[in-house]
Formats: C-alpha cells, sequence, structure tokens
C-alpha cells in the first residue's frame, strides 16, 4: 500500500488510523526487539494497518506459529487478505474487544503474544480498556503484550492492567513513538 493510500485512510477514519504514515524499520524493530517469537504457539497482531510488523513477524516466528491479524479497517484488511499468503496467518476483519471469540473461531485459547499499533489514545476511555484486558485475558502467564503510542497517555492503563510495564522511546519514526512492553505474571 502507497503511502498516500495510508495518509487518505488517516484523513478519512482518524478513529481507526492512529498515525499518517507507516511504521518505521526502527520502531519496528524495536516492537519486535525481547520476543522469542520463533518459539511462540500463537501470536496476534492488532491493528495491522498496511502490515509492515506483519510482513517482519513472518520472518521471525516459527514454521508452526499461528499469526492471527485483526484489522477492523476494511482497506487495510482487503489489502492484507491480497498481499498475504502464508499458510502460517490467519487475517480477521474484527474488534479488538472479542479477542476471546476469535481465538475460539480458530481453535486456540491462549497467545504468547500480543503485538499492537492500536491507537489507544485516541480511543474511548471505555474500548481502551476492554481492548486492553481483551489482550491480557488471552495471554499466557509470562506472555507480552507489545503496544507503541505517540504519547505516554496509556501507560495508566496499561500500569493498572499488567504486572510489569517497560518503556522504550524510538525517535526514528514519524512521528516519534513510545513502545510498551507488559508482562502477564
Amino acid at each position: 500500500m502507497k503511502k498516500t493510500s495510508f495518509l487518505k485512510e488517516f484523513l478519512t477514519r482518524n478513529s481507526q488510523v492512529g498515525a499518517v504514515a507507516p511504521s518505521s524499520k526502527y520502531l519496528t524493530k524495536k516492537m519486535m526487539g525481547e520476543l522469542s517469537l520463533k518459539d511462540a504457539d500463537v501470536v496476534v497482531e492488532l491493528g495491522p494497518g498496511t502490515g509492515v510488523f506483519t510482513e517482519r513477524m513472518l520472518e521471525l516466528i516459527g514454521p508452526k506459529t499461528t499469526l492471527i491479524v485483526l484489522e477492523i479497517n476494511e482497506t487495510f484488511y482487503q489489502n492484507l487478505k491480497t498481499q498475504i499468503k502464508d499458510p502460517r496467518v490467519v487475517i480477521i476483519k474484527g474488534c479488538a474487544t472479542n479477542l476471546e471469540l476469535h481465538l475460539k473461531q480458530q481453535n486456540k485459547k491462549e497467545v504468547d503474544f500480543v503485538v499492537s499499533s492500536l491507537p489507544l489514545a485516541v480511543l474511548p476511555t471505555t474500548l481502551r480498556n476492554r481492548i486492553v484486558f481483551s489482550a491480557k485475558n488471552i495471554l499466557k502467564p509470562g506472555g507480552k503484550y507489545v503496544q507503541f503510542q505517540y504519547s505516554l497517555h496509556s501507560i495508566k492503563i496499561l500500569k493498572r492492567v499488567f504486572d510489569t510495564v517497560k518503556i522504550k522511546h524510538c525517535v526514528l519514526n514519524i512521528p516519534p513513538a513510545f513502545v510498551y512492553s507488559c508482562t502477564k505474571e
């Protein structure tokens, strides 16, 4: 997907798209940095957009890992369905508040990692809370939820929900971003 198409989605659907440009390779590296994806059974990606993180995860996951990709934006969903043909990937058009249902439909109960690009800071509080709690509920003990944001606005909810929250800053992204790495004990 071209950057102009991404910008168009941001301008017309900014409640679903939280950035003016796709994530940089530097942000991708920070997001994936501490995840042992090769050994994972199930990984969930929330809000993949153009699939920048999805493509990198496909390089890092094992041959038997299932990558469940959840996108609510119709344009991005159709683009992902066209671009990604890997049998390890399940692309679902749906909401991140229904993660347990989406897993059940794939005959999965829990996941090793949730990688999220959702624009939590612009979502209504109730929706944001439901998404974060839903993500925690599907994680295995010791599982990680990794989320990037352009502000520290979401730190309170993440610290309230997860046992451990670490933050890294990525200045080499447009705009610069914060990466939250949260662990379920």
